[in-house]
Order: structure tokens, then sequence, then C-alpha cells
């Protein structure tokens, strides 16, 4: 009895989090939503990051564990003033910068593993976000067992960048800037539990990382229900399509989209864009929308809250997934939990998320433009398909993909980690006595 009560106490969890932009990538989002969700079950969660710092909910704590905020805008790439130097770890941060190199996962794992060292009885149990840095290997050691979240290995975005490189000279920055991912690759094949959120994400971490496939579980992640929902007083805006999406990251497959976008119009002159993310200035997309004159056809936004994005979202006729590749693809999620009929590609684990092809979705092969372009015509053309799909899709994502189901599975392997590093303790010889 006493140890069926010790194992459903709540936990003490330390969520680790380098990089924690609620607008921009994943990690913020996994880190928030997570972090509230364990909370409501009555774990006690203290989120330990750098800057940009994640955005947390009432409930949750944030250790403030700063970088130097090399990347910080408006200034990035900036040489900090003397005074800012602390300590090693710095030197070590800057000198990886000033050679082309990314140092934050690794200087942020090694002053994480300072800060739990210091702390340890404070904690059950840590969680990293995908920092995979050589610091949390000693996590053992200092006596507190590790769960680490691979949302997909960087290794496939390298790959990605590389193939869209145009030069010699840009395929050797490609290179030194994900060198860090030699690191990463080194310290997934040592962990002793690592969680990932789709089939398609753990294949690629047993392939590229070369992890053991027993050590790798999946845990999907979701929409947050109590923002994404339908809601029939949003009208919905003749011919909008909206996607959240990076221009300058081949991988999100925005150029496709434009494309795709310039077929629709010679027919459909009304179709337009909302693009959630940064209008580019350069590269494939901004080249596009030169090419094509569909500078007043696309709009772009950044930094809305999470009731905007859901507002956009729900106000647009269609959403579209361009993708060439996604570890998961929260904003499919968000859109099918919002009542919006989605195109998506089969790119990586994309098809786990929106489901069968005509069912929950309309999907296409990922990087064929007109493929996009003929699945965007025939859904702004069929209000009965637009309605059947989204009705689907909102029964998927509200049986399979939400925070509390995340919240629940997790927690279920922190306890599997602790017992099983006490099994381990117990198990090890005894130290021989000091002198």
């Amino acid at each position: 009895m006493a140890a069926e009560a010790r194992a459903e106490r709540p936990l003490r969890i330390a969520l680790l989090s380098y990089k924690g932009n609620p607008y921009c990538g994943g990690q913020g989002v996994y880190v928030r939503h997570l972090s509230r969700e364990l909370a409501a079950l009555g774990h006690h969660v203290e989120v330990i990051g750098a800057q940009p710092y994640p955005e947390l909910d009432a409930g949750v704590t944030l250790r403030k564990l700063p970088s130097l905020d090399l990347y910080r805008q408006p200034d990035p790439f900036r040489t900090p003033r003397r005074a800012e130097y602390r300590d090693w770890i710095d030197l070590l941060e800057v000198a990886t910068m000033w050679t082309g190199g990314f140092p934050e996962p690794l200087t942020f794992s090694l002053r994480a593993r300072r800060e739990l060292a210091a702390r340890r009885a404070e904690f059950d149990v840590v969680h990293d976000n995908q920092t995979l840095g050589y610091g949390l290997l000693g996590t053992g050691r200092i006596g507190l067992p590790l769960v680490t979240t691979i949302h997909h290995p960087i290794t496939v975005d390298r790959r990605l960048e590389l193939a869209a490189a145009p030069d010699r000279r840009r395929r050797y920055a490609v290179r030194r800037w994900y060198g860090f991912t030699r690191m990463q690759r080194r310290v997934a094949r040592r962990l002793p539990s690592v969680l990932t959120v789709s089939g398609s994400s753990r294949r690629e971490i047993v392939e590229d990382f070369r992890v053991a496939p027993e050590r790798v579980s999946v845990v999907p992640i979701g929409a947050d229900t109590r923002v994404f929902h339908p809601d029939p007083g949003v009208p919905r805006v003749p011919g909008r399509i909206v996607t959240t999406s990076s221009a300058d990251a081949p991988l999100k497959g925005l150029v496709h989209l434009v494309e795709a976008l310039a077929k629709l119009r010679t027919e459909r002159p009304d179709t337009h864009l909302v693009v959630v993310g940064n209008r580019p200035t350069a590269g494939p997309v901004h080249e596009a929308l030169e090419r094509f004159g569909l500078g007043g056809a696309v709009e772009f936004v950044k930094g809305v809250s999470d009731a905007e994005l859901a507002d956009l979202v729900r106000g647009a006729q269609l959403a579209c997934v361009p993708s060439l590749y996604e570890g998961f693809c929260l904003p499919a999620a968000e859109a099918m939990a919002a009542g919006t009929p989605l195109v998506a590609t089969t790119g990586g684990a994309i098809p786990e998320v929106t489901g069968p092809d005509g069912e929950t979705c309309l999907a296409v092969p990922p990087g064929d433009a007109g493929a996009l372009a003929a699945a965007l015509g025939r859904l702004l053309d069929d209000a009965a398909l637009r309605e059947r799909l989204a009705a689907a899709a909102l029964e998927r994502v509200l049986a399979r993909f939400t925070w509390q189901h995340t919240a629940r599975a997790t927690a279920e392997h922190y306890r599997a980690a602790i017992a099983a590093q006490r099994r381990n303790a117990a198990a090890a010889p005894p130290r021989p006595a000091e002198r």
C-alpha cells in the first residue's frame, strides 16, 4: 500500500527548454502546454529555460538560466561586451558563434547540469526538451532520472537545407551551423528514455541517431482545444487560405504553396493567402511572390496571440500545410480542432495527424505545386466536402490529439524512468568505503 501511494504522489519535474519562443518553432509551444497540463494533474513543474524565455501559464514556475542571447533581435550574431562574460561557458558560446556554429544546445546543457547538481534534492525527474547536450548525460550520476523529448532529428532539417543550398559556400555554412547534430546523435544513443511525437519521428530517430528502438516511445502532442475550437460567430472569408510557415525554412514548403496560389488565381482571382510568419525579403519565397505578382494576394502576420491565431484559422475557408517534412504538425491539429477544412502534404508525420485522404483532409505529395493547387481548388468549389472533412477532422483531434492526453502519457513515462533508476541503484554493487 505504501509503495502504491508513493507511486501516485505528485511529481517534482524539472522541464528543460534551451529555446522557448512561443511564436517561432514548436519547442516553446510544447513546453507551455505540457507544463500547464502536468500542473493541472497536480504535479509541481519548474521550467528551466534560456532566451527567448517561454510563456507559461499560472501554476508553472520559470527559472531563468540566461545565455548570452547571441541571436536576439534586432542585433543577431552580436559580440557581447566584456562585462557580460561570466565564466568559461560564455566564452565557449561566443567562440562557437564566431566560427559559424550554433552553440546553444551544448552551452545550455552545461548550465542546466550545474543548476540541477546544486538542486538535485528538489526534483524527482528531469525532462529535456530536445537539448541533447553533453551536459545532460551527467544527470544519472547526480541521482536524477532523465526523460528526453526529440520532436524529430535536426539532421532532417540539415539534409533539406543542404539540398536547397545554391552553392558550395552555402553548403559549407549549413554544415558548420548544424555541427551540433553530431553531439545530439552521440547523446541520443546514450539516453535511457526517449519520447517522440509520432511514428514517423520514431523511425527517423532510430535511423538517423541510431537509438535502440525499444528506448523510443511515441507520445503525440495536440491542439489547445480551449482556444482552437469551432466558433460559428466567426465568418469565413471567401477564397481565404491560411497557413503557418517559415519562409526561410525549405522543409516548410511555402514556395510550393505560393506557386499553387498563382495557379489558382488564374481561375479564382479572389483566392488569397494569409501566412502566419515573417514576410521574406530574399530567397525562393520572395522571388516567387515577385515572379507571379502576388504581393497583394499574400499577407504575412506575426506575433499573434493564440486567440488571434485561432480566429485567423476559423476565418479562412481552408487551411493548408505544404511542408516537405514534419515531425508532428501542430498547425494541422489546430486547424482540425478549429473546424477548418484542411489540405496537407504527406511529408513525414503529417498523415498520422491529419488522417486518411478524403476522410479527414485532402492529401497531396510534398513538393508538388500542381497537386496542391488541384486539391485546394477542389475544396474551394465543394462546400459539402468542406463540411464533411471538417467534422471528421474535429472528431479525430478530440479523440487523439489533446494536451491532456499528452500530459497523462508523459507522466506515466516519468514514473517508469524513476522506477528504472531505483532498480538500477538497488542492483549496483556498493561503492568501496572511503578511507
